[in-house]
C-alpha cells in the first residue's frame, strides 16, 4: 500500500479505535519529516466490506464520507498534515457524521499533495466569470482536470501588481481540487468553488489561484 495511504489509514482507523492522535512512523520515506505543504485527505465509502481482492471492483460503488485539508502547511511536515487532515476528515466534516467503527473495513482514502498557490493574472479581479469563455481560461493556464483552484473575493484596490498569497482569508474563499469526475469546463470549477464560498460571482469581483496535485490512492 502507498505510504501516503496507509499513513492516512493508520491515523484514521487509531483514532476512531482508540481516540489518539498517532505518532508519525520513523519508518517513513523521508520527505514525509522534510517537506512541508498542504494537503487534503478524501475519504471514500463503498457499501462491500472490503478484502484485498475487493478493492478495484469497490472503487466504481463508492461514495464520499469526508474530505478535509489545507491550502497550505500548518504543522511541521506532510506526515503530520496527513494525519491531522485524515482523523478530521473522518470526524469533522460538517457534511456528514464521524465515521464509525464498523465503517472502517467498507473505506478507500485518497490523499492530495498541493503545490503553493499561483495567482492568475490574466483574469484576476474579475466579475462575472460567465462571460468569460472557455478558451480565454485555458489561455490564462487554467484546466479544471490538471489544475484546482482557490477562488476569494477581491479587495477593492491593490497596492501593487503583484498580490502575495499568504494563506489568510479575511474575504470569502473557496477551494475545488481538479481532476473531479463532474466538473468539466473550467466555469463549472470556478462557479461551484464561488458556491462553496457563498460567493456571488455576478456581483463581486474575485480573485483566482491555481495549484497542482500530486494525488495518492
Amino acid at each position: 500500500m502507498n505510504p501516503h495511504i496507509l499513513l492516512a489509514k493508520q491515523a484514521v482507523e487509531t483514532y476512531i479505535k482508540e481516540e489518539k492522535i498517532i505518532e508519525p512512523p520513523k519508518d517513513l520515506p523521508k520527505e514525509f519529516f522534510e517537506r512541508r505543504t498542504g494537503t487534503f485527505v478524501t475519504i471514500e465509502k463503498s457499501d462491500k466490506r472490503l478484502s484485498k481482492n475487493d478493492l478495484r471492483f469497490a472503487r466504481s460503488d463508492k461514495q464520499l464520507r469526508g474530505c478535509i485539508g489545507t491550502y497550505l502547511p500548518t504543522r511541521i511536515n506532510i506526515a503530520e498534515e496527513i494525519i491531522h487532515n485524515a482523523v478530521a476528515a473522518a470526524t469533522e466534516d460538517y457534511r456528514f457524521g464521524p465515521i464509525r467503527e464498523e465503517e472502517l473495513s467498507q473505506l478507500f482514502y485518497t490523499v492530495y499533495i498541493l503545490s503553493e498557490p499561483e495567482l492568475v493574472k490574466d483574469v484576476k479581479d474579475i466579475k462575472d466569470p460567465i462571460k468569460f469563455s472557455e478558451e480565454k481560461f485555458r489561455r490564462a493556464g487554467l484546466d479544471p482536470k490538471k489544475f484546482g483552484i482557490i477562488v476569494k473575493t477581491a479587495p477593492f484596490t491593490y497596492p501593487n501588481e503583484d498580490v502575495v498569497f499568504n494563506g489568510h482569508m479575511p474575504y470569502k474563499s473557496g477551494l475545488l481540487l481538479p481532476g473531479l469526475e463532474e466538473v468539466d469546463t473550467i466555469e463549472e470549477q470556478i462557479l461551484i468553488a464561488c458556491r462553496k464560498a457563498g460567493i456571488d460571482p455576478i456581483k463581486e469581483k474575485i480573485l483566482i489561484y491555481k495549484f497542482t496535485v500530486e494525488k495518492f490512492q
